[in-house]
């Protein structure tokens, strides 16, 4: 009796595909567990949720202090750093400035980073008077949340290193022979199209 191949074909593939679905278990996702403010008969108050040990502090998640994660006391922006600022800390700014801020600002702070050589809106000199003058809790501010064409980096710099960034920034602006003929105070470049040529170093 001769097998007909196209039949053994179909019986091939249907045993595939019974040992494919008896491996498909959901224990995972039938695991007992307690749904969001599902009750519980387990504790003495009915409730699945815990409270916190009494007397637990919260960590790194409280932001009470409004100078350190605002850069603002009363709305108003803060004119000192608002933890001392060692060399290890000028240094450690000056890594976290590297990685994030050259690209627009370069690393003297003229503003011709590599992505302004290719188009994008230059920023203002951070030598420019302006600011120089700036607060702290100003410059801190804009980092966090962003201004202008510039993002916010809020989520990408912990709030340590933001502080750190802006010292260095300021340590940047005191070097000496910091800036250059370029570093003036005018009207900024308008933003390229995509895929333009940069039109040169236009002072902003």
């Amino acid at each position: 009796m001769k097998s007909n191949p196209k039949r053994l074909g179909q019986l091939v593939v249907a045993c595939c595909a019974l040992a494919f679905v008896a491996g498909c278990r959901q224990d995972m996702h039938n695991a007992p567990r307690y749904e969001p403010l599902e009750a519980s008969t387990l504790f003495a108050d009915g409730s699945s949720a815990r409270q916190p040990v009494e007397g637990t502090v919260p960590r790194g998640a409280l932001n009470a202090d409004e100078a350190l994660f605002t850069g603002k006391t009363d709305g108003v922006a803060v004119k000192e750093m608002p933890f001392a600022i060692s060399a290890a800390d000028l240094d450690r700014g000056q890594q976290r400035f590297n990685i994030y801020c050259t690209p627009c600002h370069d690393q003297s702070g003229n503003g011709n980073g590599m992505v302004v050589q290719r188009g994008y809106r230059r920023p203002p000199s951070f030598h420019i008077d302006r600011l120089k003058q700036a607060d702290v809790g100003h410059m801190f501010d804009v980092v966090s949340n962003g201004f202008g064409a510039m993002p916010d980096y809020k989520a990408q710099i912990d709030v340590r290193d933001r502080w750190r960034i802006v010292a260095y920034v300021k340590a940047l602006q005191m070097a000496p022979g910091a800036g250059g003929a370029d570093a003036k105070d005018s009207a900024p470049t308008p933003a390229a199209a995509p895929g333009a040529q940069p039109t040169g170093r236009g002072g902003h």
